[in-house]
């Protein structure tokens, strides 16, 4: 857990310990680790080898240490064979890599037996059993750390784009709205020049007429603006007929 927690992988959400499967015929197996890939596949790590032999091939006299190295290289072997018979990979409920890794937490435990026996990676391998020590085994869960980011900065782009969509659509909307108010005042402004036109343009203009009125004695608290009144006033004169006269001749 140590290594796991090094990797940046989340507990419980990335990798799950001690996570029980049910098998087919009805009976369970407990992995000691399953870690989460994308995808929704799993791979699944045993941490279980004993390395009890290890421990006294470490403390022994040198006359005993080949026998208890020779039983330390068994005891890795004998493991690989169970963890094949088990069978992790077929497990129904768990669509996993056609491998397990086995964990083995020291380093010189593996290195010892690997150039005492250098084929024992490789036949682990053609049991779909990959060999893993501290080191390795953070390298591949750093590696699967970094599918995790890839996976979630995909997402990420695909929703990026999809609100980008959305937006864009909202937008259009938006735009076409605003042209259509835009449409909207020109024209009231056209109904409003034509409204005032007719207030104020021509002889005998509707304005002009009632000012007249105010003036014939009309009680009124309020004033037409004089803007109004000018721009009526001259529309009223430049329409007027001139009036002849007759001169004393006539």
């Amino acid at each position: 857990e140590r290594v796991l927690e090094k990797s940046g992988l989340e507990k419980d959400r990335e990798y799950i310990v001690q996570q029980s499967f049910k098998r087919e015929d009805g009976s369970r197996v407990l992995p000691d680790v399953i870690i989460n890939l994308p995808d929704g596949k799993k791979m699944v790590v045993d941490s279980k080898v004993s390395l009890t032999d290890y421990e006294r091939y470490v403390n022994s006299e040198d006359d005993f240490k080949e026998k208890f190295l020779k039983d330390h290289i068994n005891s890795l072997r004998r493991h690989v064979d169970q963890l094949s018979a088990k069978k992790y990979e077929d497990l129904y409920e768990m669509e996993s890599p056609d491998f397990v890794l086995m964990f083995v937490p020291i380093e010189p435990a593996f290195a010892i037996a690997i150039n005492q026996d250098s084929s024992l990676y490789n036949k682990a391998f053609e049991q779909n059993i990959i060999i893993v020590t501290p080191s390795t085994l953070l390298a591949t869960l750093r590696t699967i750390d970094s599918m995790w980011n890839n996976e979630k900065q995909q997402r990420n782009a695909i929703e990026i784009a999809r609100q980008a969509g959305a937006l864009y659509d909202k937008f259009e909307g938006f735009v076409n709205d605003l042209t259509k108010v835009g449409k909207k005042m020109d024209e009231a402004k056209g109904e409003y020049r034509g409204a005032m036109n007719k207030l104020v343009e021509g002889r005998g203009n509707i304005v002009t007429r009632i000012e007249k009125l105010k003036k014939m004695g009309a009680k009124a608290k309020k004033s037409i603006p004089e803007s109004i009144l000018n721009r009526a006033s001259e529309d009223d004169e430049h329409e007027e007929e001139p009036i002849k006269t007759l001169d004393n001749n006539h």
